[in-house]
């Protein structure tokens, strides 16, 4: 009885220890992401294979389900109405994010593949579709997350009353689409801006619902070759300290972009991944020639998100909720100019 005894409390003080030091290793990794600094940064990319410490938005809502908030026009006149905030308010941090995992021919990668793309290839290759001299549309700029909203001043503080949605057009990601429409149309590419809101009164379902309004929007004009969805993205530490991505261009602050394209497999739904590839490497690459700093890390991934309706399909995350209003609409406006050239093969 003795022995047992014994050995119990050596194995109760070994579990004692182990935890101890679990403790203070995982206390050490939230420190380091909390402070984010360069050293935290550099291991942080190396631990999630990325270019940021966070996983995407919608990463997170495919890895980790979670309940969705309910847009309320109530709450979004309110939000919209306040200047004096209340309730606590934390840090946001800016960062100009640009190395990913890989660098592959010059373009950064954030690849959470096994496949190894070969950029130099990709970029030697045609568009997987023409653009027509012609102003019937062609490009189809859409929102799967329509209400995803920005702040409307950087005070270098994120507030508890901050509500990051709204059904306003003028102050979601609508704002964003339009001023890349816009460049579209005055580049003399025709273009159609979808504004339905997927994401309202439910948000669950909400790619189903956008898959069936470009499925619409095809079929109304067949010339269609290009569905960019645009999205704005979430960055929050365990501190709830926010993260905001940024460049510098003509001495104006702007949100950083940042490109996803997906990849086939488990069936063949998504047959013509490589395809939309090429369209991603392009744009990349004409984003970094135009504007210094302007996208993340290409981000290459196991999935679909709707990219599976033609070979000009991409996802793209314009800014985070911590990015301004006016910071978005200004990227709008860049990526409109960088992808008129790629679809213009200038």
């Amino acid at each position: 009885m003795k022995k047992i005894i014994k050995a119990g409390i050596v194995i109760l003080t070994a579990l004692v220890t182990i935890s101890f030091c679990f403790s203070f290793v995982i206390s050490g990794v939230t420190r380091s992401f909390s402070l984010y600094d360069d050293a935290a940064l550099s291991a942080a990319m190396l631990s999630f294979a990325n270019g940021s410490v966070f996983p995407t938005q919608a990463e997170q809502e495919t890895q980790a389900p979670r309940k969705h908030e309910i847009v309320t026009p109530t709450a979004v006149e309110e939000t919209a109405a306040k200047t004096i905030h209340s309730g606590d308010a934390y840090p946001v941090v800016e960062k100009t994010i640009t190395a990913g995992n890989q660098n592959i021919g010059g373009i950064n990668i954030r690849n959470t593949t096994d496949y190894t793309p070969d950029v130099e290839e990709l970029l030697s290759q045609d568009l997987p579709f023409e653009i027509e001299d012609t102003h019937q549309v062609q490009v189809l700029v859409y929102h799967t997350h329509t209400c995803e909203s920005y702040m409307s001043e950087d005070t270098g503080e994120y507030y508890d009353d901050f509500y990051p949605r709204s059904t306003d057009e003028s102050q979601n990601v609508c704002a964003v689409g339009e001023a890349i429409v816009n460049e579209l149309k005055s580049r003399g590419i025709g273009a159609v801006h979808d504004t339905t809101l997927h994401d309202y009164p439910s948000y669950d379902g909400s790619y189903d619902r956008s898959y069936d309004t470009v499925q619409e929007y095809i079929e109304k004009y067949p010339e269609i070759k290009v569905t960019l969805d645009i999205h704005r993205d979430s960055m929050t530490a365990d501190d709830d300290t926010k993260y905001k991505p940024t460049c510098i261009y003509d001495g104006k602050k702007a949100a950083q972009i940042m490109i996803m394209t997906g990849r086939n497999v488990e069936d063949d739904r998504f047959p013509f991944w490589e395809e939309n590839l090429i369209f991603a490497v392009k744009l990349q690459q004409k984003c970094d020639e135009f504007y210094e700093d302007f996208a993340r890390p290409l981000n290459l991934g196991d999935y679909t998100y709707n990219m599976n309706v033609n070979n000009g399909s991409l996802l793209i995350e314009v800014g985070t909720d911590a990015n301004t209003l006016e910071e978005a609409v200004r990227s709008g406006e860049m990526l409109g100019n960088a992808l008129s050239s790629v679809l213009q093969n200038q």
